[in-house]
């Protein structure tokens, strides 16, 4: 089967990282659908890349923090007979306020976006890509996940759960031809921060941290082909896991909570 013939599924695909595995599959000629909750930059993103690309690239509408927006996906997919090949879990956010003073349905929905619905979809493509004998997925996942914990946030034991069952489940299928790759960036030149409202304490850190979406979705899909279950981006960030990993569990709890740059 050629890569015209296979077809990546992205969420989060309206910009940032998403945006640029869509550009970076399009272009190895993937066909795509790109699923985000902006549609009118999802159908820009898809118009410039059938134009440039020649390929077919659906778009969807959904807010991943619905609990039924994983059905109603795949439910289009097989609409439209889309066969996914490729899956991208790449939507995701962070809160920024302690979790003592969130809201409930406020730390529900950064569940939900990230760790049932990433979950919920693997499980929903993995039926077409076992009878096709080849499938390819990538969880975002994050350096956080290998760097000391972060005060009263969610996202550093979200991204730690989609670390773990992305390697457990590359172990379970890639007998069967599936390779599942974690892909853990760090600071990405993204609208991530501009989301979180965290881009003033971002941009006072240096720019050696920093690595560009398209550099990030790269390393990532080199990653997943090489059948890689763990893919840390950019030689800082590799650095820095290799640091902080062998250290006891008791001097990174004092890290983390002494060097977290979102700490008030």
């Amino acid at each position: 089967m050629t890569n015209q013939n296979r077809t990546a599924l992205i969420t989060g695909a309206s910009a940032g990282i998403g945006a640029a595995f869509a550009r970076h599959l399009a272009a190895e000629g993937y066909n795509l659908l790109l699923v985000a909750r902006r549609a009118e930059r999802l159908q820009d993103l898809a118009d410039e890349l059938k134009r440039d690309h020649g390929i077919r690239c659906d778009v969807f509408a959904a807010d991943l923090n619905d609990p039924s927006a994983p059905a109603a996906i795949m439910a289009f997919a097989d609409a439209n007979e889309i066969a996914v090949d490729v899956l991208i879990n790449n939507a995701g956010l962070s809160g920024k306020t302690a979790f003592a003073d969130t809201p409930w349905p406020t730390l529900a929905a950064e569940i939900q976006l990230m760790v049932t619905a990433l979950t919920e979809l693997c499980h929903r493509v993995l039926p077409g890509m076992r009878a096709r004998g080849w499938g390819r997925i990538i969880n975002l996942s994050s350096v956080a996940a290998l760097s000391p914990p972060a005060a009263s946030l969610l996202y550093t034991g979200i991204k730690s759960y989609v670390l773990n069952i992305s390697q457990s489940l590359d172990m379970e299928l890639k007998p069967q031809g599936i390779h599942v790759t974690a892909l853990c960036p760090g600071f990405t030149y993204s609208e991530f921060h501009d989301v979180m409202g965290t881009r003033d304490t971002t941009d006072k850190l240096p720019g050696f941290f920093w690595q560009g979406a398209d550099a990030v979705a790269r390393e990532g899909w080199q990653a997943v082909m090489k059948g890689k279950p763990v893919c840390v981006t950019g030689m800082v960030n590799k650095l820095m896991a290799a640091t902080v990993r062998p250290l006891p569990v008791a001097l990174q709890y004092r890290l983390g909570d002494r060097l977290n740059p979102f700490k008030e």
